[in-house]
């Protein structure tokens, strides 16, 4: 598609002004956004595609800085259950019995839901070899997505202080682990018009030594890329640090060379705010994974505080088995009201807050904020229609908060991803539903014969 022209929808822009346009115009020329502007002052533009955005939102793009691809797959395998039961006797026994046409079919599965939900780009955490790396690369490029994809790095089969906890399926050897990352990386990084790309995925405290966190830094600083790992999601991290080296999580992965710009940890729910200095002052980002915390008692990250510290703070909606759902919209709610429960005041964590969480904060958390995040002139033309014309959406009088508190996946209409119209009247063009569906349904069932794990209803079941 060379041109496109937006018309008459309301614009939230997340520019530096933060501006909202009602009545305005977009036009796209190639991948790039060319005008951003009222109606009035665009109305002799024209476009070889037209759509009409009356009674429509129009922002950026959402950004989902913490996925799991291959977990969409194991979609509610663990509901109500406690951590490690969750890790090991459902997660990693399922993912441990993975075929790479199931961390294929599950990608699929999971970017699907993200295209229909409004998340044009995402950061997945820790893409393990069983999964088929380049299958799934495969899928994102044809996908229209924006994505990284991280291969996970790790050493030691545990998981804080529990040692050997892991599934064998799910063991890797740090040196092949590292030599795969280069593979990939010199294979995928910058394809797909560059929307694809490479990041290190560094296994959490007590799945790798102090030394392959030191590779893992020194690896990403001489190929110029990123790395995202878990941290402080559970109070063990943080007994595990203090017992191991004296230290807490986040002062250790300092210790490794393991903080800086390039670095998105994930959860942060028991760090201090000695540690928060410590991220902020490195420029290091944080993905706030609100659903996911609560659904399995981690804790509550004090995002509001850390935030207010200087740390860039991003939102993820995590995996199948501890959100359930792809859908950042319903995320964006999930952060808001937590933390207003929790302090017991309803002015923190706005509408405003969280939209930028899932906007800006994002794109600068992935290194991509001169690129996405707002809708400016020179930007990637990463584009979300949102219908408000439900009963659920009327009468709109707020769109941010009305985004935020009222709107859900379901009512994103048109997806633009570098430009191209990825989704259009709610049909993905880019993948084939039905067939994903199908496949996903036939895999899954099939998966849980293979590790002999059966999912039913603590009630009776006739």
């Amino acid at each position: 598609m060379a041109s496109l022209l937006i018309s008459s929808g309301t614009i939230i822009t997340m520019d530096e002004r933060r501006r909202v346009i009602r009545e305005g115009t977009i036009l796209v020329r190639n991948d790039r956004i060319a005008y951003v502007g009222r109606d009035a002052d665009a109305s002799n533009m024209h476009a070889e595609y037209e759509i009409d955005a009356k009674g429509m939102v129009v922002l950026p793009g959402l950004i989902d800085t913490h996925v799991h691809l291959a977990q969409a797959l194991i979609r509610g395998c663990a509901d109500d259950t406690s951590l490690v039961d969750w890790l090991q006797k459902f997660v990693w026994p399922l993912q441990g019995n993975f075929e790479r046409e199931d961390g294929k079919a599950s990608a699929e599965l999971c970017m699907l839901e993200m295209i229909k939900s409004g998340t044009t780009t995402f950061l997945e955490s820790l893409l393990h070899s069983r999964y088929g790396f380049d299958g799934v690369a495969q899928s994102l490029e044809r996908s229209g997505m924006r994505g990284i994809l991280s291969k996970t790095v790790m050493a030691l089969p545990g998981y804080g202080a529990e040692e050997s906890i892991m599934h064998p399926g799910m063991i890797e050897d740090p040196e092949t682990c590292l030599r795969e990352v280069e593979t990939h990386f010199k294979q995928w990084h910058g394809a797909a018009d560059g929307r694809i790309k490479v990041w290190y995925g560094a296994r959490s405290l007590g799945g790798c030594t102090p030394e392959l966190y030191n590779q893992i830094a020194l690896g990403a600083q001489r190929l110029g890329n990123g790395i995202t790992m878990h941290l402080s999601e559970v109070k063990d991290d943080v007994l595990y640090t203090q017992k191991q080296f004296g230290k807490m999580p986040a002062e250790f992965m300092d210790q490794c060379g393991l903080v800086g710009p390039n670095v998105v940890f994930v959860h942060g729910v028991w760090l201090t705010e000695k540690e928060w200095q410590i991220l902020a002052n490195k420029r290091a980002s944080l993905a706030h994974c609100p659903s996911s915390n609560m659904k399995l008692a981690s804790g509550i990250a004090p995002v509001p505080e850390m935030m207010h510290a200087g740390v860039n703070v991003s939102l993820g909606c995590d995996g199948g088995p501890s959100n359930n759902c792809y859908d950042l919209i319903r995320e964006m709610k999930a952060a808001s009201l937590l933390h207003k429960a929790r302090l017991l005041d309803p002015l923190t964590m706005n509408a405003e807050t969280v939209l930028e969480m899932a906007t800006i904060n994002g794109a600068k958390a992935l290194g991509l904020q001169k690129e996405i995040g707002s809708i400016e002139i020179g930007k990637k033309a990463d584009l979300i229609l949102i219908d408000l014309k439900k009963p659920h959406l009327v009468p709109a009088f707020n769109p941010v908060s009305h985004l935020v508190y009222t709107a859900e996946g379901n009512d994103v209409d048109t997806v633009i991803i570098d430009g191209k119209t990825v989704m259009e009247n709610r049909h993905v063009k880019t993948l084939d539903e039905e067939r994903i569906l199908h496949e996903a349904n036939l895999r899954g069932a099939k998966l849980l014969q293979r590790a002999g794990i059966e999912i039913r209803p603590r009630w009776t079941v006739d």
